[in-house]
């Protein structure tokens, strides 16, 4: 890998950390040639801090390291983005990340979608709501309907048309994730188990 050093008269390029897993980014430092040779060693990110005007290992004295699974060079190759396991919290302030996110996996519009399902069933029943008037009929019912999707999905999959294939695949992960909240369980609960399986 040949990362230009030489671009900035100080040496040092930047060096993006993101979590391998959640895909959180996690901070922003600068690295040195020595900064990355350290941590290809160590197998620990180790920055140059512009403050200290030293090596500094992230962790080295909270003990929240950041433990390399892999990197990237850009194409201009002149930034560094890495990903990481964190151990612990990785802003000095105490926070998952510098730009005070948590760091929880997130699945894009599914996990959306669960937030909003999540907040109809805790709001209670409405009769302008499919999710919490459902949810009111009590765990049954719920089952129930994920029972019946899963047959149309089974249906339509022995069939040619595509379209409602899709549709009634949408139908049932939607109440699967209603069943998962009525059972007091998350999508990550099953991300979790599944990657126990691998």
């Amino acid at each position: 890998m040949n990362v230009d050093f030489t671009k900035n008269a100080d040496g040092l390029v930047p060096a993006i950390v993101q979590d391998a897993k959640t895909k959180t980014v996690l901070m922003l430092g600068y690295m040195n040639e020595e900064a990355l040779e350290k941590t290809l060693k160590t197998r620990q990110l180790c920055f140059y801090s512009r403050s200290k005007q030293r090596l500094w290992t992230k962790g080295e004295e909270s003990g929240n390291y950041l433990n390399l699974v892999s990197f990237a060079l850009d194409c201009d190759q002149d930034s560094l983005l890495f990903f990481v396991q964190p151990v612990g919290p990785t802003c000095h302030k105490g926070t998952d990340s510098c730009w005070g996110e948590d760091n929880t996996p997130s699945y894009g519009f599914i996990s959306e979608l669960e937030s909003t399902i999540a907040n109809r069933i805790a709001t209670g029943a409405s009769e302008k709501s499919y999710v919490a008037s459902l949810f009111a009929k009590g765990m049954n019912k719920v089952a129930q309907k994920v029972g019946e999707e899963a047959v149309e999905v089974v249906i339509e999959a022995m069939d040619t048309n595509d379209a409602l294939f899709v549709s009634e695949s949408a139908d049932l992960l939607f109440h699967y994730l209603m069943l998962l909240q009525a059972k007091g369980f998350t999508l990550q609960d099953v991300v979790n188990e599944l990657e126990t399986r691998k």
